[in-house]
């Protein structure tokens, strides 16, 4: 038998409870971004894959579905991340020769399911600055991120550090390693390490072998100044990150540093961080630096963002149904004056229909409109 009603796997409805949830937390977010000027944008859900794998690396390529476009024949990708969309709005679109501030949120498609909510299809909200390559802009995009989450009510936060320069700058004379190295980081194979970098000099090997090593608080990035090479680059980075998680932490989160992470390595090129809490099994926010895939569109823009899916910052919290009223269908002028006197305060009214009283717990109402001593009256359900 064929369940025609049946959905793809890892894809889903947002049922009304949660859906309650995430507008609201959408809105509340866009509204946060407005007040530190950040302009909201709402970029296509389809691009041509040109345009919207460019600059990105191989790992979002894989992440994307395609679809050939039936007017021109060419191969268009549904967007699997709205920041890089981001940026081609700000290269290409709007030409602004200062910093631009963009945030957005919509919905990315995704071919294999990921994040906490385990989904193909997360509810993406985010910001992103652009045109500005200092610290300060890493700061300030991180705190805003601090902020979302803590205006959705989640505390105990703890930010996550790397930064892309520091292994950069190690394997810039090795580049046939560049990716085997990269692989072996990530799954902490530090046998493997030993092994790819024994032809290589002896201080690049033990610096590339002591990045697993480098992990844990604030002590690690004095660790990192004596066991890494006494390269520009890898000074300069570590001073960034020092700066930029000495601000952070004033906002009552606890901080700590991986210098073998790699996250997004093909796409950022500086800071990378994510954002973690109590209760929640994975990342619920992350983000970087990554300045230079402006380049692909035609300017070479420094940009710092981050973004969050929204369904992960409540998916293990209760679904509450907001307040209710209910109220009889009648013709009653009174009535009718109380009923839209309610809902422009933005009391929820809900009007039950002749015949349905047996269904009345559908409607989730928890008071009801009574007609007592000639004035219409919400009282309890």
């Amino acid at each position: 038998m064929t369940h025609n009603w049946l959905l793809p796997e890892y894809i889903e409805d947002v049922l009304p409870a949660e859906a309650q949830q995430v507008e609201h937390l959408r809105r509340k977010l866009l509204d946060l971004f407005d007040v530190y000027g950040y302009q909201f944008v709402i970029p296509p859900l389809l691009e041509y894959t040109e345009s919207l794998l460019t600059g990105t690396g191989r790992d979002l390529d894989i992440a994307t579905f395609k679809v050939v476009d039936q007017l021109t024949g060419r191969l268009m990708g549904v967007r699997a991340d709205i920041t890089p969309q981001a940026a081609r709005i700000d290269a290409h679109m709007l030409g602004n020769l200062g910093v631009t501030r963009l945030c957005y949120a919509g919905s990315v498609l995704r071919t294999h399911a990921d994040g906490i909510a385990s989904t193909r299809q997360p509810l993406q909200i985010g910001a992103e600055l652009f045109g500005h390559a200092g610290v300060e802009s890493d700061i300030e995009v991180q705190q805003l991120m601090v902020k979302s989450l803590q205006a959705a009510g989640i505390n105990n936060i703890h930010v996550d550090f790397g930064h892309a320069a520091i292994f950069e700058a190690l394997v810039l004379d090795y580049p046939a390693l560049e990716q085997p190295l990269y692989n072996a980081l990530q799954i902490k194979d530090s046998t493997a390490v030993m092994a790819l970098t024994a032809n290589i000099d002896v201080a690049t090997r033990d610096a590339l072998c002591a990045l697993m090593t480098l992990n844990g608080g604030f002590e690690v990035l004095e660790k990192a100044k004596k066991l890494l090479p006494n390269n520009p680059a890898i000074l300069r980075a570590l001073e960034d990150l020092q700066k930029v998680a000495e601000a952070i932490a004033t906002q009552q989160v606890t901080i700590s540093f991986d210098l073998s992470e790699l996250r997004g390595y093909h796409y950022h090129s500086g800071i990378v961080f994510a954002a973690y809490a109590k209760g929640f099994s994975g990342a619920l926010a992350m983000g970087g630096r990554y300045d230079e895939v402006g380049i692909a569109f035609g300017r070479a823009r420094a940009a710092t963002g981050f973004s969050i899916d929204l369904r992960s910052m409540i998916q293990q919290k209760s679904h509450q149904q907001r307040d209710a009223v209910l109220a009889p269908v009648s013709a009653d002028p009174d009535l009718q004056l109380t009923i839209s006197t309610l809902r422009d305060k933005g009391i929820r009214v809900v009007q039950e229909f002749s015949g349905h009283e047996a269904h009345r717990a559908e409607l989730k109402c928890n008071s009801q409109l009574v007609l007592k001593d000639g004035q219409w009256q919400v009282l309890p359900l």
